[in-house]
């Protein structure tokens, strides 16, 4: 399962958004996420991939640009 696939699921999990309706490149406010729901996303997503998020991360918008910023967090973790 690529990291996409894990965010909706883990925001499915999160706010009962249904899956099928996730767009990679969509604003998450489109689906109700305000920006205390975001943080909520944000601290279940650091939990579910044990990453720290570093301050500089608050402007995610988009599931695409929160999976690059894990993806590039894993690959820093693991080197």
């Amino acid at each position: 399962m690529n990291t996409i696939e894990e965010l909706k699921q883990l925001i499915h999990k999160t706010f009962a958004i249904d899956t099928e309706t996730l767009k990679a490149d969509a604003p998450l406010e489109e689906y109700g996420l305000d920006s205390l729901s975001l943080a909520e996303l944000l601290f279940a997503v650091e939990e579910h991939f044990n990453l720290d998020f570093p301050d500089s991360s608050t402007g995610i918008k988009t599931l695409a640009g929160l999976s690059q910023l894990i993806d590039g967090l894993k690959a820093a973790k693991a080197s």
